[in-house]
């Protein structure tokens, strides 16, 4: 069996169809809580993920997490997490992501695009680096991305809040949003390529 290999692309994305590794693949959140300290939490499970770059370039970076998967560090709110008040995943299980345009500056990645959650649809800018591609053990090829991005969570229908006794809220409105990819080239893919 041959070893799959990448091809850089003329903007410098490796060219092939990347396929998420989710054993090593993390979707987090962090926001601010009671206005003193940040809060974070997690996205256990991913529905998809992808980057398919060709040789020119153009690229396109899918991804999909199940929003009944959030873990935080207390049974109770994860439930109300998931109630209505906030992701509501009865009625919308998934939130995803896809990309509109894809950049590369050295290690830097710039990707703009649309993320859905609660069926509502917003533009976002995300900022980060990507790594690779290198082989890996067991002769597979992948790349590693890093993704941030800071969204204002009542865009996206997340309007739940309390008010501190002194005033203000008691959660923050901007959401830090990060995904760390580990994507893998595929066999088929790579054959394709090479041959």
């Amino acid at each position: 069996m041959s070893t799959p290999t990448a091809v850089v692309s003329e903007t410098g994305l490796p060219v092939g169809t990347w396929q998420l590794d989710p054993i090593h693949s993390t979707a987090s959140f962090a926001v601010r809580h009671m206005g003193i300290a940040t809060f974070r939490g997690r996205f256990e499970q991913f529905a998809d993920a992808s980057l398919i770059v060709d040789q020119l370039g153009d690229a396109k970076l899918v991804g999909t997490v199940r929003a009944d998967s959030i873990l935080v560090k207390d049974g109770a709110l994860a439930a109300h997490l998931q109630s209505p008040d906030f992701f509501d995943v009865e009625r919308y299980p998934e939130i995803r992501f896809v990309s509109s345009t894809i950049r590369r500056d050295a290690d830097k990645l710039v990707v703009d695009g649309q993320l859905t959650v609660k069926d509502q649809t917003r533009s976002v800018d995300a900022r980060g680096m990507i790594n690779g591609p290198a082989e890996v053990l067991g002769g597979a090829t992948k790349i590693g991305i890093t993704l941030d991005t800071v969204i204002d969570r009542t865009e996206f229908g997340l309007n739940f809040n309390a008010q501190l006794p002194a005033g203000g809220a008691a959660v923050a409105n901007e959401v830090k949003l990060t995904v760390e990819l580990e994507l893998t080239l595929t066999q088929g893919d790579a054959q394709g390529e090479m041959g």
